[in-house]
Parts: structure tokens; C-alpha cells; sequence
């Protein structure tokens, strides 16, 4: 018997009650046909637009709080990955042909999150069961009517108590959770130690519902002369599991990096270990080495996003000539290439994990042209204050759907 082709997205369209789709950003994505019809709104006012402009809030109801209870709930979504049931709530909405006319609704709302294979967030479900029929039944149709809307109301509210206190157990529990992922994050990348007289800036910028750990690391190593060993790297996927992996890597890169003699050898030997380490494959990572004493630094690449050097004088420069496969692509081991390039007193290393700077809708060029703009507007922040600079300006106010690891080095 032959299996049917299913029509994903005419099934979505033919779906009974009331479902949207939205964006991490709560952009609606798509709409079925009951969505569109009892909301009273055409596809062409939903799709691309952000939902509490299509549905504001009632202004002539001071106490409406359905917008504000929405929001926090698709936010919780996007945060942890997670459904979320709303209590009953009241959201006024505006006929479109009566400007200022606004009709009660009563609303049942579920969110949901539509994952993509690297756990990420990359919808909400928004699907609501419209009630008003039900709550406003008493307004007519005898005392019989009015009894049996009565009861259905306390019931739909005693439900509604309910999930709210479920959930809010089930937050309380993500909290005592990320008290235990804080630890482990702070015991594996802990606040650098100084790098002689120079100055640099670390930043760790978890994804949106991660526990606050993820596969990114950072680290900096004093070596002997005036130099020092910094790398930045990326296990695939998040959580524990990748964190674990993440502290097993970081260390052996750390420890390599005091004995080669150049950050290719150090990746070619983290390479190595990285074959018996279960997880580690496809893990990213650049290396480099700085020497003060002959301004220049050294650098190797694993398939990872090409440190920047910024000038003095405003001029970026991405060091992308030893950019080799990530860690356990080949199947044999290869030499990994290792590339030089001087800098003058005065210029900025950064280095960065690709949370930074990609996006999942446009080409990496156009991230790492952000990233350079960002650098030339402020190359005369400190190391600290052009971190926190960065992070404001590349990522996205509600939150990256990816961790973000950052050093910046002032040459």
C-alpha cells in the first residue's frame, strides 16, 4: 500500500478553531482559515506584521491585561523551548470596519514551540479556543441558559487556576534547574586571569532557553616571553550534554596551547582528542597566538567564523588564511594551516562564536559586515565598553536563538 502524500500546509489551512503560526520575534508566519475568520482579519494584514499591532489592547479598558498576559506567556515559549497554557483570558479586539469600536472576546489560548533539529526555537504556535458564546450566555435566553453558562464559567476558570498553578510550579523548577547551570557555567569559563599589562574583555551570552549553558567557550593563556595563547570555539547543540563536551575540549586546547608551537599544532592535537571525546564532532574552534615582541599575531582556524582585527585608524581586517574543516571532518589526520599578519600598537583583536554575527535568513557576509560597521563606530571604546557595545548592537533585543562567546584584546 502506498503511503499518502500529505499536504502539510493545506492541512494547517483546514485545521479546526483558531491557529497561528509566529516568530521568535511574534511575527506572525501564517494563519489557518479559522484564525482568519473569527478574528475578523485578512492574510494580508497578519503575515509579517508583529501581533499586538494587528490586536492592540482596548485603550478604553484600563483594567485589560490581555496583551501583557500573551506577550509573557509566547516569551516564556521562546525562553524555554516549552508549551505554555494561559488562563482564561478577556482580549478585546477592533472591528476593522468600525475604527474604535471594540467587541469582547473571551479567549482560551495554548502556545507552543515548533523546535528545528538543533533544539532551537524557530515558531509559536498560537492556538486559541474562542469562548465568549459560552462566558456570555447569561446575557440571554432564559434562566435555564443563564444556570448552565454560570457553571460553565466556573468551570473554565477552576481550569484555568489550575494550569496556572502548574506552570508556575513548573517555573519554579527551570529556576532551581538554572541555579545548578549558573555553577556549572561559572565552573567552566570562569573570569579570565590577567594577561600582563593588557587589556581584554570576555563575554558569554547564552541562547534564549539554555539553562545558561551552552557548547561555546572561551580562553586565554599567559605563555612564556610577552605572549599569550586566546581561543574561542563551538560544540554543536546546547544544554548539559553540550556543556560537558564544551569543558573537555577547552581544557585539552588549553593545555596543548602551553606546549606547541603554534596554534595549528595546538588544533591538530585537540583534533586528536576530540576523536574519543563522544559529541565533539563538527565542534569549531580558532586559535591564536600574540607576541608583543614582534607585534603579530599567529592564527589557526577550524571551520570557525575568521577573528577581526581593527586598526587605529577604523581599518578591519578578517584573518581568513588559515581556515581549515571543524574538528573530526576529515577522516584522517591532516596538518592544519596557520596564517600571520602584524598589527601596529594600539589595534583590537576580537574573537567570536558565529551566534554573533549569523542569522538564519541572510548569507554570513552580511554578519560579519555588521559586525564590521559595529567595529568602526566603536574603535575608540576600551576592550569592556566595546563588548558591551557589540553585544547591544548584533544581537537581537529579545534574545539569540544561539550562545554568543566574545574576547576582545587591546594590541
Amino acid at each position: 500500500m502506498r503511503e499518502p502524500q500529505i499536504d502539510y500546509a493545506a492541512v494547517f489551512h483546514a485545521l479546526p478553531g483558531m491557529v497561528a503560526l509566529l516568530t521568535p520575534d511574534l511575527v506572525y508566519a501564517d494563519a489557518n482559515e479559522d484564525f482568519l475568520r473569527l478574528a475578523g482579519r485578512t492574510r494580508e494584514q497578519l503575515l509579517g506584521q508583529y501581533i499586538f499591532d494587528v490586536f492592540p489592547e482596548n485603550p478604553n479598558d484600563p483594567a485589560a491585561a490581555g496583551m501583557r498576559e500573551t506577550r509573557k506567556s509566547m516569551l516564556r515559549v521562546v525562553a524555554g523551548g516549552e508549551r505554555d497554557t494561559m488562563a482564561l483570558v478577556r482580549y478585546d479586539i477592533e472591528e476593522r470596519e468600525r475604527p474604535g469600536h471594540w467587541v469582547k472576546h473571551y479567549w482560551s489560548p495554548v502556545n507552543a514551540p515548533v523546535l528545528d533539529p538543533d533544539g532551537n526555537v524557530m515558531l509559536v504556535v498560537h492556538r486559541v479556543e474562542e469562548v465568549t458564546e459560552l462566558i456570555q450566555a447569561r446575557d440571554g435566553g432564559g434562566p435555564e441558559n443563564d444556570d448552565r453558562a454560570r457553571v460553565l464559567e466556573a468551570e473554565l476558570y477552576t481550569r484555568a487556576r489550575e494550569l496556572q498553578e502548574i506552570n508556575e510550579r513548573l517555573r519554579r523548577a527551570h529556576a532551581r534547574d538554572r541555579e545548578v547551570a549558573l555553577a556549572l557555567q561559572e565552573a567552566m569559563l570562569p573570569a579570565p586571569t590577567p594577561v600582563g599589562h593588557h587589556r581584554a574583555a570576555v563575554r558569554y551570552q547564552p541562547a534564549v532557553g539554555t539553562l545558561n549553558v551552552c557548547g561555546d567557550w572561551y580562553d586565554l593563556v599567559d605563555l612564556p616571553g610577552d605572549r599569550i595563547a586566546v581561543a574561542v570555539g563551538d560544540v554543536v547543540g546546547h544544554g548539559l550534554k553540550a556543556a560537558c563536551v564544551m569543558g573537555q575540549l577547552r581544557s585539552a586546547l588549553s593545555a596543548a596551547s602551553r606546549v606547541a608551537d603554534g596554534p595549528a599544532r595546538a588544533l591538530e592535537a585537540l583534533g586528536l582528542y576530540a576523536r574519543h571525546v563522544d559529541g565533539a564532532e563538527s565542534t569549531t574552534a580558532v586559535k591564536t597566538f600574540i607576541d608583543w615582541s614582534t607585534h603579530t599575531v599567529v592564527y589557526s582556524s577550524a571551520g570557525h567564523p575568521p577573528p577581526a582585527l581593527l586598526g587605529p585608524d577604523g581599518t578591519v581586517v578578517f584573518l581568513d588564511r588559515a581556515t581549515d574543516p571543524p574538528l573530526g571532518a576529515r577522516p584522517h589526520h591532516v596538518p592544519r594551516p596557520e596564517a600571520t599578519v602584524s598589527f601596529v600598537e594600539g589595534a583590537t583583536l576580537v574573537l567570536y562564536t558565529d551566534g554573533l554575527i549569523e542569522r538564519r535568513d541572510e548569507d554570513i557576509d552580511a554578519g560579519l559586515a555588521r559586525l564590521a560597521g559595529a567595529l568602526v563606530l566603536h574603535r575608540r571604546s576600551d576592550p569592556e565598553t566595546l563588548a558591551d557595545a557589540l553585544l547591544a548592537d548584533l544581537l537581537p533585543p529579545t534574545g539569540n536563538t544561539d550562545d554568543t562567546a566574545l574576547v576582545i584584546i587591546r594590541l
